[in-house]
């Protein structure tokens, strides 16, 4: 009887580690082939960490990237875990890109130091369908040890960089453990044929990827599924990238 338990117990630990790694091997598609094609295994990389900024300081592409960010936990299934820090996140917004309110655990914690052991512990936890953690700096450790979780779960975490003023926006230079590095910046939005507002639209910049090579590229805003779309209008890709980094 007890050979047949330890023979259990092993097999058990065989088909739980078999699991994991297939899980790692998992990505999270786009749906769009331009931007699935520069990433390897056609996604984003479950079982590791990525990461998003604005490409100003401003408000207005920082929104754009815990957007973005949003748009891709709005895609996973299970619960998703928020860490942060400041208690401005507007829930509203987060489900216009998908991601109910409903799926959402938000924990605030007064200190950046608490959103890294949040986001880490949530990291560890399994099960879940995200981890977003707002942060302004990630350092070249803390972000290995999250790493280090997200692979040991299996979890995709979504790290958001927030700054308080220009000189923050600096740290995003800085060395990371992240699979990917991301930069949004908003555009003018998509041309109507009658007066009106079109589907808003970024320009983003997929400056680092293990494996891969740095892009860009010109979307509209995830809709109401999390889904981007590859604008039809790039032709003036340069010129409205060169706009925005000049009123960014």
């Amino acid at each position: 009887m007890a050979a047949n338990a330890i023979i259990d117990e092993l097999r058990d630990r065989i088909a739980h580690l078999e699991g994991s790694i297939a899980q790692h091997k998992a990505t999270l598609p786009f749906g769009v082939a331009e931007i699935d094609g520069r990433l390897p295994g056609g996604g984003l990389a479950y079982g590791a960490i990525h990461e998003f900024a604005g490409g100003g300081s401003g408000v207005v592409d920082g929104a754009a990237a815990a957007a973005f960010a949003a748009g891709i936990a709005a895609r996973t299934k299970g619960k998703v875990v928020w860490c942060l820090a400041r208690s401005d996140l507007f829930a509203p917004a987060l489900a216009q890109v998908g991601l109910h309110p409903d799926r959402v655990i938000y924990v605030e914690a007064l200190k950046e130091e608490f959103v890294l052991e949040s986001c880490e512990e949530a990291l560890r936890f399994g099960g879940l369908g995200a981890v977003v953690a707002e942060l302004v700096r990630l350092p070249m450790t803390a972000s290995r040890r999250l790493q280090l979780a997200a692979e040991g779960s299996g979890t995709i975490g979504l790290i958001v960089r927030r700054w308080r003023r220009q000189t923050e926006a600096a740290d995003f230079g800085n060395p990371t453990a992240s699979t990917t590095r991301w930069r949004i910046s908003v555009l003018p939005s998509e041309p109507l044929p009658v007066p009106g507002i079109g589907r808003a639209r970024w320009l983003a910049e997929l400056i680092r990827v293990k494996a891969g090579e740095s892009s860009e590229f010109i979307v509209g805003a995830c809709d109401a599924s999390g889904r981007l779309n590859l604008s039809a209008d790039a032709s003036d890709r340069s010129d409205q990238a060169e706009q925005s980094f000049s009123t960014g």
